[in-house]
């Protein structure tokens, strides 16, 4: 149990580490984010989310639900219809970060951002560390490598889809850089915690994916495609969405 334990610390370090890295890209701005920058930045955040959210979350929910005789498709749409339902709730609890005052739009936008990629963050760590736990009795490390290595890449831009939106918000960088490096902090605590209860927690996984990909998709259509699209040049949102679903796409697939 250490060993699987150390292991799973080991692994789910490096993906929250890469976060932390995309996070620290706010302390290269000189100044505040110019709006063109900021669509740039949130059409890019955008793709990455909608990507992340069919590669990474709903295909594995859907391979991973024949483990366990249930029809891919049940975890896969209930678990996207309970995210989305999950943070619309969350909207509604949040009546300081309402539409009702303007000046509160962007940080009622961040504040769903980063609740969604937290969110997203969980599952991810608990498949880290259940993969690093498995290696740990010989089940093949050089996997277990190579999806912490697949991860921690995603997570670059995660990191710096939080931390770019705060300092534009008018948040100072140290702020910025805390706030999108513990988005990713959940993954080794849920990648230790899923080791521990390793038996009881590996059928809730495909719901659990799904789930995050619902919180996912709910922060993309709700905020961010709306925000990306005002203004003039509005265009260079919707190339950067394009952009980031490559991006995300391409690791995905490339590093399975």
């Amino acid at each position: 149990m250490l060993q699987a334990l150390s292991w799973a610390a080991l692994g789910t370090g490096f993906t929250f580490l890469m976060t932390t890295l995309g996070a620290a890209v706010v302390f290269f701005f000189v100044e505040e984010p110019r709006p063109q920058f900021q669509r740039t930045m949130l059409g890019f955040a955008a793709g990455v989310m909608t990507a992340a959210s069919v590669w990474s979350l709903l295909l594995p929910a859907i391979e991973q639900s024949a483990d366990f005789g249930v029809p891919g498709w049940l975890p896969a749409a209930a678990g996207l219809l309970l995210g989305v339902g999950f943070l619309s709730a969350l909207d509604a609890v949040l009546p300081h970060l309402r539409r009702a005052k303007d000046m509160d739009l962007p940080r009622r936008q961040s504040t769903l951002l980063m609740a969604a990629i937290t969110l997203h963050n969980v599952p991810e760590g608990m498949a880290v560390g259940l993969a690093f736990a498995l290696a740990a009795e010989g089940a093949g490390m050089a996997g277990a490598a190579a999806l912490a290595l697949g991860i921690g890449i995603q997570n670059l831009p995660e990191g710096a889809a939080i931390s770019l939106p705060l300092r534009q918000e008018g948040s100072s960088r140290g702020r910025a850089f805390l706030l999108g490096t513990l988005s990713g902090s959940v993954e080794p605590i849920f990648g230790i915690l899923v080791v521990l209860v390793a038996a009881g927690v590996r059928p809730l996984m495909p719901w659990l994916l799904s789930f995050a990909a619902g919180a996912m998709l709910y922060v993309v259509v709700e905020e961010l495609i709306p925000e990306m699209s005002q203004g003039q040049h509005s265009n260079v949102g919707t190339v950067f969405f394009a952009v980031g679903f490559s991006v995300m796409m391409v690791l995905d697939v490339a590093l399975g």
